[in-house]
This record gives structure tokens, C-alpha cells and sequence, in this order.
């Protein structure tokens, strides 16, 4: 059973990917270049893909700083540093890529069809990230109907299903999956910054940590803060 597993790097696409051979899957895993702050996470992409044993890894280049709009393709925008948790989710950051899931799941779209695939994984989750409003289960619904509705294989009567399963999963319990898995944290990558270490400050880093602290944990990447 053939799946694509969009592939950031992170805590959670790296959980996907290896949630995914659990499942039975083969995994296809896509990345996207698309003019972010930096390419850090990239590199953790590709060291993940080699580690999980991908049957293929895509990366697919586009510049979404043409129009900008976000602090991860816009220089000119500050990335928020050592927010309190209880104000994170309380907006739509200005992390927010405008579309970026859409867009993502566009790519993943043509390539799933391409190579008959049953399924696509992608780490949405509507509990730590609720202010981005392409992480909502709603919006996941509204997709899967576009998929149904604008693919052969929906047609046809056999659509390409996304799957969500760390959706309704808080970042301890994503941890928790992925150690219970064997996920290597250690090749992961989370902050919004580039460099060689992490930052530690920005919401990412901050959630990242604070889930490692509180199950006990010690988080196996170096913080520069």
C-alpha cells in the first residue's frame, strides 16, 4: 500500500513517516523548498527519509517569498520569540504560511495520483497549532472532498484518503507515539530559525521543549537558549 508522508523534518512529519510503516505503508516522502527562512529543516528531511528507509523522496522548489505574507517567507516580519503558551494559539500567528496546506497537499496530490497511491499523511494538528485554520479537522474534510471530486481515481471511485492521525494529539502525546515507534528525535528539526543550533525561544522550540520537560524527558537537540 502505497502512501506519500509530507516531510518538514519535524517532531511530527517524523512520526508520520514512521506512524505510516507501522500502518503497512510504503512510504513516498515529499518535501517542499519553498523559500523558507531557512533550509535547516531540509537537511533533517532528507536525514529522516534515509533513516526511516523511504522507497522515494521527493523535493519539490517554489518561491512563495514572491508575495511574502509571512514571518517564515518574509524577512521584513519578525518571528515571535518567548511567547507565553497560553497566548500561542489564541490568533493566527504571523507564522502562518497563507495556504501553504493547500498548496502542500496539492503537490502531494498529483504525486500520490501519479504513482497509484492510497493514501496521503500529513502532521496537522488542531490542539498545540489551533490558530492556523488549514490544521482544523473542517478544513481536512473540505479536502478530502476536493480530492474525491477532482482526481481520476476520486471519480473512478477510488479516492486518495488523507490521513490525520496526530490530529487530535497534544505534542506529550506525539512524543509519546513516536518513542513507542522508535522515532530518531535526534535527527529532527523544529525551530522557525536556521542555524546550527536551534534558538529555543520561537513557539516551535518553546512547545518542543516544554513537551519533552514535561514527560521527563531530555530533548536530544542543542538549544542555543
Amino acid at each position: 500500500m502505497k502512501a506519500v508522508i509530507l516531510l518538514s523534518g519535524g517532531v511530527d512529519s517524523t512520526t508520520l513517516i514512521y506512524q505510516a510503516l507501522a500502518d503497512g505503508c510504503q512510504p513516498y516522502a515529499i518535501s517542499f523548498d519553498y523559500g523558507q527562512r531557512h533550509r535547516r529543516e531540509l537537511q533533517s528531511a532528507l536525514a529522516v527519509a534515509n533513516a526511516a528507509g523511504v522507497f522515494e523522496h521527493q523535493i519539490v522548489r517554489f518561491d512563495l517569498r514572491l508575495w511574502g505574507g509571512s514571518a517564515l517567507t518574509d524577512n521584513s516580519i519578525d518571528v515571535p520569540k518567548e511567547r507565553p503558551f497560553d497566548t500561542i494559539a489564541q490568533n493566527i500567528p504571523v507564522t502562518y504560511v497563507p495556504a501553504r496546506n493547500t498548496i502542500f497537499l496539492s503537490f502531494a496530490l498529483g504525486y500520490a495520483e501519479s504513482i497509484y497511491a492510497e493514501r496521503i499523511y500529513i502532521g496537522v494538528n488542531a490542539l498545540d497549532y489551533s490558530g492556523y485554520p488549514d490544521c482544523r479537522p473542517d478544513y481536512i474534510q473540505a479536502m478530502q472532498k476536493v480530492f474525491r471530486l477532482g482526481t481520476k481515481q476520486g471519480v473512478e471511485g477510488n479516492p486518495i484518503h488523507i490521513y490525520t492521525p496526530l490530529i487530535n494529539l497534544r505534542k506529550t502525546e506525539i512524543i509519546q507515539l513516536g518513542n513507542k515507534l522508535s522515532v530518531p528525535w535526534e535527527l529532527t528539526w523544529s525551530c522557525y530559525n536556521g542555524g546550527n543550533l536551534a534558538c529555543g525561544v520561537c513557539d516551535s522550540c518553546r512547545l518542543r521543549r516544554s513537551a519533552f520537560t514535561e514527560l521527563g524527558l531530555v530533548d536530544p537537540i542543542t538549544y542555543a537558549q
